[in-house]
């Protein structure tokens, strides 16, 4: 079974960035796409981004894109989300998570095929 354990959340001010980790143990992620989700307080979770198995297909949230990036590095078995101009609406609880499935839509919009979750990391926007 796939372990997800997400980092680099915390307190930054409006216009400031974080990246976030998401490392994955007991197996390899090379199989897997992956997403970012969050969830704010009082809110359904939500797609921020996903990225294919191969990096080659990425999906950003609207209110997202031209801000973040997700990339990945299979050799280190991480995933990253770049969050540059961060908002206070960006504040919630940020999950990553891995699903053997190739449409990175259907896994961001939908939350389809996700096989794993990691446990969260807060992320909070404020002056």
């Amino acid at each position: 079974q796939l372990q997800l354990v997400e980092s680099g959340g915390g307190l930054v001010q409006p216009g400031g960035s974080l990246r976030l980790s998401c490392a994955a143990s007991r197996s390899t992620l090379d199989n897997y796409a992956i997403g970012w989700f969050r969830q704010a307080p009082g809110k359904g979770r939500e797609g921020v981004s996903c990225i294919s198995k191969n990096g080659g297909s990425t999906w950003y949230g609207d209110s997202v894109k031209g801000r973040f990036t997700i990339s990945r590095d299979n050799a280190k078995n991480t995933v990253y989300l770049q969050m540059n101009n961060l908002k206070p609406e960006d504040t919630a609880v940020y999950y990553c998570a891995a699903g053997p499935i190739m449409s990175v839509q259907l896994m961001c919009l939908w939350q389809r095929g996700i096989s794993s979750w990691g446990q969260g990391t807060q992320v909070t926007v404020s002056s």
